[in-house]
């Protein structure tokens, strides 16, 4: 993400904290944000396994 847009980004984070919001709370939804982000740039590099072959690696075949 440029830097300009995690700036905007950071900033819409905070507006819509809760006026009681804690820095833990904070550190949360970054935390999801770029968990999410990691994912998408995973997902756009082939950096993914098909769910069947998870099931299978898990032993989740019900």
């Amino acid at each position: 993400m440029q830097t300009e847009s995690m700036k905007q980004e950071a900033y819409r984070i905070l507006d819509n904290l809760p006026d009681k919001a804690t820095w833990d709370d904070l550190m949360y939804r970054i935390y999801v944000r770029q968990a999410i982000e990691t994912g998408l740039k995973d997902s756009d590099a082939g950096r993914t396994v098909d769910v069947k072959e998870v099931r299978k690696r898990f032993e989740l075949n019900k």
